[in-house]
């Protein structure tokens, strides 16, 4: 009989091209992966791993294990979700990953009386960026995920998961009091062209928004510093290095010396979205964990 346990491992091997990363990305040690694969290869008895160099790749055999599967890890996790439904068990254990602001200011509010509600759940939480949020449910690495999605930034999101909107987050341009700009009602990306901003990396969603934002007026946004968190963004425009674009969602109350000022032409909203498989969507666990997001995000 297969080895779930070491199918699982095999399968992150494949995904993460190595038994160390895929140790990593399970919270194994590098020697259990080796082990369950090699306990894998003796209840198989076909090689499933070949070493190449100082790595692994998968031999044929290795790669119809995975392909075969993970279709039948995922009838499992339906199976299991629907008996879970049947009984109505809100149990078990969840893996729950999000975006930094989301967790401050969805995550960490709403969580506690889901778990004193439902004794027996487990949720485990990693903070991650939307892409790899996308990546660690879709390969079932992460049960539930919270994305964002500004504007027309496209988030590339398969088939087999399924996206649920739980609402909808406004971001405002921060600036010192003392600004010309603090006491207008509203500014635009034609007032801010010769400002220098404090933004999150290249590559990065909000950074991309950043820069659709300028469409319209032949500039770029004329980046002074580079910070990955809101919070740095904040103090640093509170130093009279800059102003920044940060969304509510998660924010620290602005000092008395930092004003918010609305954004137009465009609004810069983002969308916030949960992501689940579509093989635990009978899950209660899940059920549960999703309608106390919505009531939250229905706050925004």
């Amino acid at each position: 009989m297969i080895d779930l346990d070491a199918l699982v491992s095999l399968r992150a091997v494949a995904t993460h091209g190595s038994v160390v990363a895929a140790a990593e990305a399970l919270g194994f040690t590098p020697s259990a992966v080796s082990q369950q694969i090699k306990r894998l290869e003796r209840s198989s008895g076909v090689p499933v791993l070949e070493r190449v160099g100082r790595g692994v790749m998968l031999t044929r055999h290795g790669r119809h294990l995975v392909d075969r599967g993970t279709r039948l890890l995922a009838d499992l996790e339906e199976l299991e979700a629907g008996l879970h439904r049947q009984a109505a068990t809100v149990a078990g254990d969840v893996r729950l990953t999000a975006f930094s602001t989301a967790m401050r200011g969805l995550v960490a509010p709403t969580l506690p009386p889901v778990l004193d509600a439902h004794p027996t759940l487990e949720v485990a939480l990693a903070e991650r960026e939307p892409w790899d949020t996308i990546d660690l449910v879709a390969r079932g690495e992460s049960d539930l995920g919270l994305v964002h999605s500004w504007g027309d930034v496209p988030l590339q999101i398969p088939d087999h998961v399924v996206a649920t909107r739980i609402g909808t987050d406004l971001a405002d341009v921060i600036m010192r009091a003392d600004h010309p700009l603090a006491r207008q009602p509203a500014v635009t990306p034609a007032d801010l062209v010769d400002e220098g901003w404090i933004a999150t990396p290249e590559g990065t969603i909000c950074r991309q928004w950043l820069n659709r934002m300028y469409v319209g007026t032949g500039r770029l946004p004329r980046i002074a510093h580079v910070a990955m968190e809101f919070d740095s963004h904040l103090a640093l425009v509170g130093a009279g290095l800059g102003i920044a674009l940060v969304p509510r969602l998660g924010r620290a109350t602005l000092a008395a010396d930092l004003v918010a000022v609305r954004a137009n032409d465009p609004v810069p909203t983002r969308s916030v979205l949960a992501l689940h498989r579509r093989s635990m969507t009978d899950s209660p666990a899940i059920t549960a964990l999703l309608d106390a997001l919505l009531e939250a995000g229905g706050r925004l």
